[in-house]
């Protein structure tokens, strides 16, 4: 599983309206060409800075970490905010959980 934060500043914005309507044209094109979860996860009353986290679940680290690369290049040629700073993190859920919560009953109600 791979997660992303990105720090975005909105130069042109004047209101909270106008970042809302930035931030839902990057999530929308984001989630529109990528198979990702993304939203708002900071600095919701900043007029003009944003935080975005986004995540992504798969099998294959090589695509998860290119599909993670792809969002970011992604959010930077759409040309609505600039990038102040990114964060992007692999998690490997089999070292986390390991196998034994994958045994039958693990999860039954008593």
């Amino acid at each position: 599983m791979g997660t992303g934060v990105i720090k975005l500043f909105i130069p042109e914005c004047r209101s909270l309206k106008e970042k809302r309507a930035v931030i839902r044209r990057v999530i929308s094109r984001v989630r529109h060409s990528f198979n990702v979860s993304m939203a708002e996860v900071g600095e919701n009353d900043a007029w003009k800075r944003c935080t975005l986290g986004f995540a992504i679940a798969g099998n294959d680290r090589g695509h998860i970490d290119a599909t993670m690369s792809a969002v970011m290049k992604c959010v930077d040629s759409l040309r609505l905010a600039d990038i102040i700073d990114a964060k992007m993190e692999m998690i490997n859920l089999s070292v986390v959980g390991g196998d034994q919560y994958l045994q039958e009953g693990k999860f039954d109600e008593p």
